[in-house]
């Protein structure tokens, strides 16, 4: 971080942190500097259309926050849009806005979809899918799209894969996803993103009562058919809770192979240390996951007046945990600003921590290493042709298109 650039930090007490547009008009890291040095714990006040709610910016404090579900909970809504609407429709019936024994229930019982022995035929099918549409791009010897050519289709096929969806249906599901999670523009309509949720449901539901009739192996009949306590899932658990692995697990993955691209093109000696085998796939990927950090934020509500620092959390208050501050905390990470590939430790909060710790980190880690181990073999250069198109979204950091061009590796030219 440059003087240059803490200089031309906005002040916190100024920013609008409910509009998407701060997050394209900012020096972000610049920004979350600012909150941490000055405002680690700090009220935004309301607007015209929101209440307000606490900011926090600095690890160690929402680690804590994180770790405590005693005093604070989830289940009225876990992301700003719900947050401060007061509620989340999925509240109680989906693993991420469900607390207490129910959570650990439903928890223990999706675990089993996921352990990595179950998943080890998945984690081959990404790695197929991953070096085959590399392949084909570098077959190509065009520009390419890589979110719309590439990026977008691994991770739906990994969640297909998963819950047994017909592959025709799948490239609808990523067009629902990245339309009800975030908007290309200003110009999309948030009814758009309300709609788009409404149509993975419907989908979902109709899945599920198939699958009630018909079960198979996949996580769809795993739900559709479980039991807790002796009792079946309702409806609405098992739809919500396919809900939202096909969000996490498309929206956060495709976030994190695109940036992580991105650094690798603009970070010419990470790239080199990369290819000469100097770290490893593994490091480098939990470099990629903490610099890209897709999911900017989680929250929380307080259930009773809570201490942190110099204030305290009211009861019922809003508190928002923003990763994308956290990940780059001087006081948790040596030069964190430096996108270094051998970073060691490298504990990010990409997957948040705690109770709710996501479900799908295994399989996100799979396919960002898929990625870093298909571009490490096959690519040799990688050039970027514009600039990235970002979304218009205050919680998802992701991209809508990016152009590149690849130079393929010797050995891989003409390979199949």
């Amino acid at each position: 971080m440059t003087a240059q650039q803490l200089l031309g930090a906005p002040d916190p007490a100024a920013l609008d942190l409910t509009d998407p547009q701060t997050f394209l008009d900012v020096d972000l890291h610049a920004m979350w500097h600012r909150f941490r040095e000055e405002r680690p714990v700090h009220w935004h006040p309301a607007g015209e259309r929101a209440p307000g709610f606490w900011v926090i910016s600095r690890y160690a404090d929402i680690v804590t926050v994180y770790r405590d579900n005693k005093q604070f909970t989830s289940e009225r809504g876990n992301v700003l849009a719900t947050l401060l609407q007061g509620e989340d429709s999925a509240s109680r019936k989906m693993l991420a806005v469900t607390d207490g024994p129910r959570h650990r229930e439903i928890r223990n019982l999706m675990l089993k979809s996921f352990a990595p022995r179950v998943l080890e035929p998945v984690v081959a099918g990404v790695q197929r899918h991953t070096r085959a549409l590399v392949s084909r791009a570098l077959e190509s010897g065009e520009p390419l799209d890589f979110v719309r050519d590439v990026a977008d289709h691994i991770p739906i096929n990994t969640m297909g894969d998963l819950m047994d969806i017909p592959a025709a249906d799948r490239e609808r599901l990523v067009e629902w996803n990245t339309r009800s999670l975030a908007r290309e523009s200003s110009e999309d309509s948030e009814f758009e993103s309300v709609m788009a949720r409404n149509e993975i449901l419907l989908y979902l539901s109709e899945l599920a009562a198939q699958r009630r009739k018909n079960p198979g192996d996949d996580v769809i009949s795993a739900l559709a058919t479980a039991t807790v306590d002796g009792e079946p899932l309702s409806e609405d658990e098992i739809v919500f809770n396919c809900y939202s692995l096909i969000l996490g697990g498309d929206e956060s993955t495709r976030t994190s192979t695109i940036g992580g691209l991105i650094a690798l093109a603009e970070h010419a000696d990470q790239w080199r240390r990369l290819k000469d085998g100097e770290v490893t796939a593994e490091t480098t990927t939990e470099e990629v996951l903490r610099w890209t950090t897709p999911a900017m934020h989680f929250g929380r509500r307080a259930l009773v007046d809570v201490p942190l620092r110099d204030q305290v959390i009211k009861e019922g208050d809003v508190v928002t945990l923003w990763n994308s501050s956290a990940n780059f905390d001087e006081e948790a990470f040596e030069d964190p600003y430096a996108f270094d590939v051998g970073r060691t430790p490298n504990r990010h909060l990409v997957f948040g921590h705690g109770p709710h710790f996501c479900l799908g980190a295994f399989l996100g880690r799979v396919h960002v290493n898929a990625m870093v181990e298909a571009l490490r073999g096959m690519v040799a250069g990688i050039e970027l042709l514009g600039p990235p198109q970002r979304l218009y979204s205050n919680f998802v950091h992701g991209y809508s298109g990016l152009p590149v061009a690849f130079t393929p590796e010797p050995a891989a030219e003409g390979t199949h």
